[in-house]
Formats: structure tokens, sequence, C-alpha cells
């Protein structure tokens, strides 16, 4: 038994050059806007044993203000614990947390995961039963804007096809926050005839059309196209199983839903209710890699695949121990800018347009824990207010 000494939470602003977002502290409604200068929050966590042992989480898309307090509602009372009852505090912060939408959670989770790895030397990807080392990734498109970026369906289509040259075989598009759904539509045909013999094409409506009439005219776009998956359509914030079930007798693109379904139990409901065809998951959404390795496994006993949101390292030890799914998600991706992650890592891990090999993969770390070093330097000159809790 590892006891755990102190836990230490760090929040820290950098900022990212042209880029803009919609309003303040926006989560992912942020893109392309010349000589923007946006600063963004993050959190990193560390929890310390008091044998010296040490696992650390830098949140990524996940890491937003009311993360951060739920957060500290949790990590306040490990000191004192043993570092090894995982699946006890799943169980304990789900029940504390459920008058929230427990995206605090997962962060400390993952550091707790990366603890157990450093403890026993293996990654976290060993310890649940490693199935790859490697994946297919697909480039996940910032969101279209009005600045010079994305803003045309020529400019997507160009950028599709740049991507393809660099090794890419998977292009999943975010269009405009908009939600003109005849844009939408016409955008999507426009990359099935220009890129849809050679790559693999997904569209996330990340909720932006406005109704479901706007979802099924989409819909019959994407069957036009012969996407691969139509994801989070319209403005119900794919939370309605009878609404996407309906859609999906209507259309037959393959519906990829559940990323705003939180928890096991209700993203089961879902799948069952017939409201999806691909099960989402996120090591950071979904109460951490305790919570999203349990919807891949119902994922797996239901026979169905599970494709994980997003992006970073807790993402591709997930991946490392899934058989039932098909690719990772290298989010945010443009021709004229880094992705929105911080780059706080002392290892050369990141995940940016060159972070995939000659045949289009990335690679699942496999050092301890999570596999990474972070860079303490660079995240403690950006720490704009520190908690300790424990000594």
């Amino acid at each position: 038994m590892a006891k755990i000494r102190k836990v230490e939470v760090f929040d820290f602003t950098y900022t990212i050059e042209d880029m803009g977002a919609a309003f303040a502290n926006a989560h992912n409604h942020v893109g392309y806007l010349k000589g923007g200068k946006l600063p963004v929050s993050k959190y990193a966590i560390v929890i310390e044993c008091e044998d010296g042992s040490r696992g650390e989480y830098v949140t990524q898309w996940g890491g937003t203000r009311p993360a951060l307090a739920q957060t500290l509602q949790l990590v306040c009372d490990l000191p004192g614990k043993d570092s090894d009852m995982r699946e006890a505090f799943y169980n304990e912060w789900n029940r504390r947390l459920c008058h929230m939408d427990h995206m605090g959670q997962g962060p400390v989770d993952i550091a707790l995961w990366d603890l157990a790895g450093k403890q026993c030397g293996k990654s976290i990807a060993g310890m649940l039963g490693q199935f790859r080392t490697k994946i297919p990734a697909y480039a996940s498109t910032f969101h279209g804007d009005h600045s010079g970026m994305l803003d045309s369906i020529e400019a997507f289509t160009d950028f599709a096809e740049y991507c393809y040259s660099i090794g890419f075989r998977a292009f999943k598009h975010h269009g405009w926050f908009d939600g003109d759904a005849k844009k939408e539509a016409s955008l999507i045909c426009k990359l099935g005839e220009k890129v849809g013999d050679h790559m693999t094409l997904m569209y996330d409506g990340a909720s932006d059309l406005q109704t479901f009439a706007d979802a099924l005219f989409v819909g019959k776009a994407c069957d036009d196209a012969n996407l691969f998956w139509y994801e989070d359509p319209y403005r119900d914030n794919s939370m309605s199983p009878f609404s996407h079930q309906k859609l999906r007798s209507l259309i037959k693109t393959p519906l990829l839903i559940t990323e705003h379904v939180r928890a096991l139990e209700a993203k089961c409901a879902f799948v069952l209710a017939g409201g999806t065809d691909f099960i989402r998951a996120d090591p950071e959404y979904d109460m951490g890699i305790t919570g999203a390795i349990k919807t891949a496994r119902m994922a797996e006993a239901l026979g169905l695949d599970v494709e994980v949101h997003a992006c970073g390292p807790a993402h591709r030890q997930l991946i490392g121990a899934i058989r039932n799914t098909n690719f990772y998600e290298l989010a945010e991706v443009g021709p004229k800018l880094k992705n929105v992650t911080p780059p706080c890592y002392a290892c050369g891990y990141k995940d940016e347009l060159d972070s995939i090999d000659a045949d289009g993969n990335i690679s699942i770390p496999d050092g301890p824990g999570l596999g990474v070093t972070y860079d303490w330097d660079w995240l403690e000159a950006h720490t704009t207010q520190k908690y300790m809790f424990g000594k």
C-alpha cells in the first residue's frame, strides 16, 4: 500500500497566437483569428505518496473552469488514502458529483493511474492489458471561420488534400458555428468528391445545426458522400436517444453520439434505446481511465465500436488497451494553427500534424504510467495559482 501524502493542483495560463474565442472562457468555440492572442487556462495535478512515488496529469480539452472546481472538491480528501483504491474512489466520486457533470473527476483518476504505472514500472495500457502499440490517426479540424483559414469550402478541401499528402488517410471536419445546413451539406459533398475515394471521411456537427430537419438534410449529404460516421448533429446537444434513433432510421450513415452523455449507465441506456451506432469515450470527460475503460468494455460486450474523443497521452494509453476502436483523433488541427492543447512536455510528445508516422499512425507511449515527461519549468512559469492538500 502506498499512502498519499499530498496533492498539488497548478492552475496555469498560456497564450495562443492567431486564435480567438466566441465568448469568455470558451471551451470549443475557438478558431483562427489573424493577429489574435487568446489566453487559455488549464490545470495540472500532482499526487505524491509517502514513499516518494508521484503521479501527474496535465489537462487537455477537459481542463475547464467548472472542471477545476470539481477537481478541488475531490482531491482535498485524498491525503492519507491508499493510492491503489481507484475503483473505490470512482464509486465515491460518482455519488459525490451526481448533481454535477463529473468533468473534474477524470483528471484526478488519470493522475492516479499515472502514479500506479510508475509504481509498478508499466504503461497504463500495459496495466489494462495491451492490445496495440499504434493506431491510424485522423486529422480533426478546427471549426470553420470567417477570418482566412478554413473560411470556405475550397479551404477545407485544400486542407484535406494537404493532410493526405503528408500521410493521413482519414479526415474529420467541424463545420461553421453558424449551423447553416445547406452550406454544411455542400461542404460534405465537395469533400466526398475531392478526397472521398482515398480518405475515410467523418463529419462532426458539434451540435451546431438548429433542428432535426437540418440534421436530416445534412445526413442525406453524409449518405451521398459515403461518410464513415456522422457525429453530434444538432442542438438537442446529442441528449435524446429517441430523436437519434429516428434519424438513424432515415439515413444510412452511422451515427457517433454519447460524447455529451455522461456516465457508464447513461451511455448504456442511450445505446440500448437505439440512439447511436458508435459509442464515444474520453478519459477526461468520462470519469477517468477507470470510467472510460468501463465504457469500452460495455461497447465490446454489445458488439459495438467505441471511438475515443480528442487526443493526449491518457487517450493514447486508453486506445492501447482497446480492441474495438478504429482511429485516434488528432484534434484540433488547421493549416495556420497549432493545437490548442498545452505545450507542456519535456520528452518530445505532441499532438500536431507532424505527429504521425509514414503510414499515418500514432504510437502509444511505452514508458511507465502515461509514458510522458512533463516540463515542470514551463508549467510552473505559467502557473497563476497553486492549491496544496496534505503536506
